[in-house]
């Protein structure tokens, strides 16, 4: 039996260490040779492994493929080909390998990714309830941070000694707040569960998942979306974008969220009416708190920047050491050991 592992400059543009970690699990129950080629798509699969022959069993990361069949591979019995999305198998050779008997495997899911994408919107959720990159910012331009003593401030209402929080907005603790949260899956129940832990009151929303997903999640279950809006102090929708999810929180959604309220976007911005949290945003009626955006990346001139209710990150949740080993792990875990 011989592993090959092989990759493409264009596989690691999008996953820079997976491949690495999976050559590093294999090798604990045996050799693996390991090809990484220099050029992008310019070396065809059959020429970057020198005895095609001889491979059972293959991993090939955005290598061109020539012949759908892999005919050369005439002894192989189990495979992963990805060619042109970094995120799903090439589906024709897939189905031409499973006709010759060959085990085709497939990730199954998108949980390698859910630990480092659900961490990072509770970050930028306590940032955003604390202003905490605003904060830094000043503190950095001058000394008005400092500068919160209650004498020095008109009353009523004046931020008092080291009070800095904006109140117009949720601010604040998690802790005793309304978390509405569309969606349970990987990223979702793990927003949700923290959210829960650190004291909030935990709501959630999403017709696909069963019971013991939302006990899971620390989360009382709601039936309808506009009923699990209307209420929020923060609200982080964390479903996937597929053809079925895009836009499925209306602009008649976002304009139902209480003045004040918090949005979280951590998975894709096109979930959202964009349109609509853009115009809530830049009107002073909610904060935004989001790594994923309608245009990316924005343009620097683009008006949610810079602003006191915008904390923004650039699309990189998910793009941890950790979620490129999970990554790696969960694929090893479909192979059947070496010499099985």
């Amino acid at each position: 039996m011989t592993r090959y592992v092989v990759v493409d400059p264009l596989f690691e543009d999008v996953w820079p260490r997976a491949a690495d970690h999976l050559r590093r699990i294999w090798s604990r129950d045996g050799p693996v040779e390991f090809v990484r080629l220099e050029a992008e798509r310019e070396t065809p699969l059959a020429e970057a492994v020198p005895d095609p022959a001889d491979v059972t069993q293959l991993v090939s990361l955005g290598v061109e493929v020539e012949d759908e069949r892999l005919s050369a591979f005439v002894d192989l019995r189990e495979a992963f080909v990805m060619t042109t999305s970094m995120y799903a198998v090439d589906e024709a050779v897939a189905a031409a390998l499973a006709e010759r008997g060959v085990t085709v495997h497939d990730h199954t899911g998108e949980g390698f990714w859910g630990e480092s994408v659900s961490e990072f919107g509770v970050a930028l959720t306590i940032n955003a309830l604390r202003k905490i990159p605003q904060k830094y910012r000043a503190m950095i331009e001058g000394h008005d941070p400092w500068d919160l003593d209650l004498l020095d401030n008109a009353l009523p209402g004046a931020r008092g000694h080291q009070f800095a929080d904006d109140p117009a907005f949720v601010n604040g603790t998690i802790a005793g707040k309304r978390v509405r949260v569309a969606g349970v899956g990987n990223i979702g129940s793990r927003y949700a569960s923290v959210a829960d832990f650190l004291g909030a009151e935990v709501a959630a929303y999403d017709p696909y998942a069963d019971e013991p997903c939302f006990h899971r999640a620390g989360a009382r279950r709601v039936h309808d979306l506009s009923a699990l809006v209307g209420d929020a102090d923060i609200f982080a929708p964390t479903v996937p974008l597929t053809d079925a999810t895009r836009g499925v929180i209306t602009a008649d959604h976002v304009h139902s969220l209480p003045d004040g309220a918090l949005v979280v976007l951590v998975t894709r911005a096109e979930i959202c009416d964009m349109a609509a949290v853009r115009e809530r945003v830049l009107a002073d009626e909610i904060a935004l708190a989001a790594d994923v955006w309608d245009e990316e990346p924005l343009p620097l001139d683009d008006p949610l920047l810079n602003r006191h209710n915008v904390v923004h990150t650039p699309h990189l949740a998910g793009r941890t050491d950790d979620a490129n080993r999970r990554w790696a792990e969960h694929l090893a875990a479909h192979f059947s050991p070496e010499g099985d």
